[in-house]
């Protein structure tokens, strides 16, 4: 057992290298504490659309225990940044606790599955991507009640990203956050055999239309604020929202389709 390090004469490579072979304690705090503002970071995100219950100080000691957890798992032989790594499993973590105190009302979760059958009564009958109009049209609802609807229910949205999707196989399982977070083609959550699960979710966000899908790449792969999408787009972060939570919806619409053509 490693008694004593001198962090300021080694560098991160050999410190997780002692660490795989001792789990040296103070060599584990360090990490805590060197990725303590990362947690902080994804807390900060999620945060965005959670309902006033919860305290963003909440979210941080939930995505402690997923840094906790990504520091005992991490590989440092398989090529990959500990940060993008650690990421996957801290967003995980806060989402996998909001889950299971199960926070959103029966009610919103009823609208949630009202939206997607309205998306897909409207696309089966039209053969074309939903209009905002068509689908307020389907709800009974004008077009100012159906925006407000869209704000009401983007925390689920964001929630159910992290419900897996598979083909039929448990092997396959993959969940929508995993594929937006897999634009590292070295990320470890991502095997092989998801591969081709993985396309099918990509080629239907491509199919989405175009405001909504910019509103995912700049979200998740360029890792833009709302509000700083919102200045992209030149629409106000409310708007934003809703744009993000119409385009999760239409996204599983979309994979329960091509899941039931598979099955």
């Amino acid at each position: 057992m490693i008694d004593k390090i001198n962090f300021n004469d080694m560098n991160e490579e050999d410190l997780w290298r002692i660490y795989k072979k001792n789990s040296n304690q103070d060599i584990r705090e360090f990490f805590i504490k060197k990725y303590a503002p990362l947690v902080k970071y994804v807390a900060g995100k999620v945060a965005i659309g959670k309902p006033g219950n919860i305290e963003y100080e909440d979210l941080v000691g939930f995505g402690i225990f997923g840094l906790i957890d990504a520091i005992e798992k991490f590989d440092p032989d398989k090529n990959v940044k500990f940060k993008t790594y650690a990421v996957v499993r801290i967003r995980g973590a806060i989402y996998d606790e909001l889950r299971s105190i199960d926070w959103v009302p029966r009610s919103i979760r009823q609208k949630v599955k009202e939206v997607e059958q309205a998306i897909k009564s409207v696309e089966s009958r039209t053969g074309k991507v939903a209009q905002d109009e068509e689908i307020a049209k389907e709800l009974n609802v004008d077009i100012k009640e159906f925006y407000s609807l869209m704000t009401k229910i983007s925390s689920i949205s964001i929630i159910s990203l992290h419900d897996s999707w598979n083909m039929g196989d448990d092997n396959d399982k993959i969940s929508i956050m995993d594929t937006l977070e897999s634009h590292d083609s070295n990320n470890p959550e991502l095997s092989a055999e998801k591969e081709e699960v993985k396309q099918l979710v990509i080629n239907a966000i491509n199919e989405l239309p175009e405001k909504e899908k910019k509103v995912l790449v700049l979200y998740y792969y360029e890792d833009l604020t709302l509000k700083e999408i919102g200045e992209v787009l030149e629409v106000t972060e409310s708007r934003v929202s809703q744009l993000h939570t119409k385009a999760i919806l239409r996204l599983k619409v979309k994979l329960a389709e091509i899941k039931e053509g598979i099955s």
